[in-house]
C-alpha cells in the first residue's frame, strides 16, 4: 500500500549514502523541488543523480549539487544558461559527469523498470559516448548496446495522486516522472492535490499505485515555470 507521508521529510525517510536517485523533471517543468530540498536535510552523501537536466540557477537540483552531495551525475544536458552551479563543479574536478542522449536516457530508464536486459540503439554510434560499448551491425545499420538505468530512489512531482498511489500528472510536468517511477526500489511522488481512491477515472491514469511507495501533499509546489514550458 501506498504510504501518506505527513511531510517531505518523512517522505525522504532512510535514504543512504552512495544512493543512486533518479530526478524527475526538464529543466525546472515537472521538478520535484520540495522533495529535492528534503533530500537536501537528509545529508546524504555520495549520491548518483540520474537526471535531464545538471540543475538550472541555485535551487532545486542545483542546490543539491551545491550542497556538496553529488559524487555523479547522469543526465543528458549538463549545461545550459543557468546552469552556473554544475559548471563549476564539473571545472574543480568536483563532481562525475556521464552525458547521455535524452531518448537513450528515457528508454535505459523504461528498459529498467520494463525488466529488459539490455537494448541496441543506433543513437550515438561512431561518436565518443560509444567508446568501449559493444556495437552490432542489424539489417545493414549499426547499433551500440545499452543497459538499464535502476535507482535506489525516484523522485517524481505529479499533479494528482488518490489515497492508493495512483496519478496524474500536468501537462509537460508529465515528462520523466512514468518511466522513473517504475525503475526504482522506492519511488516518492510530491502532488499538488490528494483524492480519495476511486476518484480518478482508471481510464486515464498515468503512473498505477503499484510503482509509489509514498506520496507527499505540496500545495504551493505548482510553478509558473511548468506555464511556460506547457506552451
Amino acid at each position: 500500500m501506498t504510504e501518506i507521508a505527513s511531510d517531505p521529510d518523512a517522505a525522504l525517510k532512510g535514504v543512504a549514502d552512495g544512493a543512486t536517485v533518479l530526478v524527475g523533471g526538464f529543466g525546472t517543468a515537472g521538478q520535484p523541488v520540495e522533495l529535492i530540498d528534503a533530500l537536501i536535510r537528509t545529508g546524504a552523501r555520495d549520491l548518483t543523480v540520474v537526471s535531464n537536466n545538471a540543475g538550472n540557477g541555485d535551487h532545486g537540483l542545483a542546490a543539491l549539487l551545491a550542497a556538496g552531495q553529488v559524487r555523479k551525475i547522469v543526465c543528458s544536458f549538463p549545461r545550459q544558461s543557468d546552469s552556473w552551479v554544475f559548471d563549476a563543479l564539473y571545472r574543480a574536478g568536483k563532481i562525475e559527469l556521464e552525458v547521455v542522449p535524452q531518448g537513450n536516457l528515457a528508454e535505459r530508464i523504461r528498459a529498467a523498470g520494463a525488466g529488459i536486459g539490455a537494448f541496441f540503439c543506433p543513437t550515438g554510434v561512431g561518436t565518443p559516448l560509444a567508446e568501449g560499448k559493444e556495437t552490432r551491425t542489424i539489417d545493414g545499420r549499426d547499433y551500440v548496446l545499452e543497459y538499464p538505468i535502476r535507482g535506489d530512489l525516484a523522485l517524481v512531482k505529479a499533479h494528482v495522486a488518490d489515497t492508493r498511489g495512483n496519478l496524474l500528472y500536468r501537462k509537460t510536468a508529465r515528462n520523466f516522472g512514468p518511466v522513473m517511477a517504475t525503475a526504482a526500489t522506492t519511488t516518492v511522488v510530491q502532488v499538488d492535490r490528494l483524492v480519495d481512491a476511486g476518484a480518478i477515472d482508471p481510464e486515464v491514469v498515468v503512473t498505477p499505485g503499484i510503482f509509489v511507495d509514498r506520496v507527499v501533499v505540496c500545495p504551493a509546489s505548482t510553478e509558473l515555470a511548468e506555464e511556460g514550458a506547457a506552451g
